[in-house]
């Protein structure tokens, strides 16, 4: 008999026992679909976590931490600024950096009218404008001029247009911030991503906060490289300069996100394997509902198989004939449990909104997988029935 006969007779046999195959097939179903859910979901987590922490703009974070000698020496080294605008210029020039981006985040009542808010006063550079890409509601985000003439001028989050403005127009309206008046140009977008905390923020030209609020004081600052091969270059390059120019040891360091990022990648990866391996032990349990149904189909067919062996059918036949029907359950279980996989992993990432990478490695190890258990539990089924013998097998009622 051939192995397209086989495959029929497989067939046949499921369409025989309907209910019974669908049954058998549920704890493959169930296993397959929950290993590619769990997996999918895990990289498409940490794929939406390294997006949040590094986006894709090349850059390396440079921060300063005073040793014990120089707290010691000067017990209010906390309060001196970690980057001055000397800085800024010198870091510019560093062989391999094409942007210098710099900020200082003050906290100060804003105030609308009657309506206060305690918010986050972001002083910038054009550099972090053009780096971190701020996605605008409404208006327009601050632009060349602005920074150049240092005009009275700010962005807004949505969520300060909403406790000051309650969502309506505030493009024009004039927002005071400690006693000084800002036209409000643009609006943020409402921030929907994984690291969001919706805050009340407000974004100004470092030129504008120095000139209408005093010294200013750079509290982060970023260097974004030219090529990503060249961060770990550019950042000691830059943290020498720095240490040389405020005669530190090595109190100016850098920190790598995308490392942070490989970090937590490799947790989350951990973390996915062990849940994916707990949702493969449902495939176990389904390989034993196959064997236990095809033990009990052997039995039903004990006649059929001693009729089959009197007209000639080898032991060989015969073994190939369930093992065939065992692996035909299992295939049919796992391309279902694939397609049942793909689509809840589909929909976990558009509810949650990062996105569902479905490995095709996994899929093809799911399909394997399952042809295996097929062949592994029903061995035992396979040979019962080749066992048989044929006058023993006419004889069973």
């Amino acid at each position: 008999m051939s192995i397209v006969e086989n495959i029929r007779m497989a067939f046949s046999s499921v369409l025989a026992h309907k209910m019974r195959s669908i049954l058998t097939m549920l704890g493959i179903i169930i296993g397959v679909a929950s290993v590619i859910v769990v997996v999918a979901i895990g990289q498409g987590g940490e794929q939406m976590i390294k997006s949040e922490i590094t986006g894709s703009s090349n850059t390396i974070e440079v921060y300063y931490e005073p040793s014990e000698e120089e707290i010691q020496s000067d017990p209010n080294i906390y309060e001196q600024p970690a980057f001055t605008e000397e800085d800024l210029t010198a870091l510019s020039k560093v062989a391999g950096v094409k942007n210098v981006v710099a900020s200082s985040s003050t906290q100060m009542k804003t105030q609308y009218r009657d309506k206060q808010s305690d918010s986050a006063i972001n002083a910038v550079n054009e550099a972090y404008i053009d780096v971190n890409a701020l996605e605008i509601a409404k208006g327009r985000m601050l632009n060349s001029t602005d920074f150049l003439s240092g005009n009275r001028v700010g962005v807004i989050s949505n969520e300060l247009n909403e406790e000051l403005f309650k969502n309506k127009n505030a493009l024009g309206k004039v927002i005071w911030i400690k006693g000084q008046p800002f036209e409000v140009v643009g609006v943020t977008k409402k921030q929907t991503g994984l690291l969001s905390f919706g805050m009340t923020e407000v974004y100004i030209p470092d030129n504008t906060y120095r000139s209408s609020f005093g010294k200013l004081e750079y509290s982060t600052l970023s260097l974004q490289a030219e090529d990503a091969n060249q961060l770990k270059q550019v950042g000691n390059h830059a943290t020498d300069l720095l240490n040389a120019l405020h005669k530190t040891e090595d109190s100016y360091q850098v920190n790598n996100l995308e490392e942070v990022a490989d970090s937590i990648g490799s947790i989350t990866k951990i973390m996915t394997t062990i849940i994916g391996s707990i949702a493969g032990i449902s495939l176990l349990v389904g390989g034993i509902g196959v064997m236990n149904i095809m033990l009990v189909s052997v039995t039903e067919r004990t006649k059929e198989i001693g009729i089959r062996k009197a007209l000639g059918a080898s032991r060989k036949q015969i073994l190939m004939q369930f093992l065939v029907e065992s692996v035909t359950l299992t295939l049919i279980g796992g391309i279902t449990g694939i397609l049942l996989g793909a689509s809840g992993a589909f929909l976990v990432s558009f509810f949650a909104g990062w996105p569902s990478l479905i490995s095709w490695q996994v899929v093809l190890g799911g399909v394997l997988f399952s042809m295996t258990i097929g062949i592994i539990f029903g061995m035992l089924p396979a040979n019962k029935a080749a066992k048989l013998d044929p006058i023993e097998a006419l004889r069973y009622e």
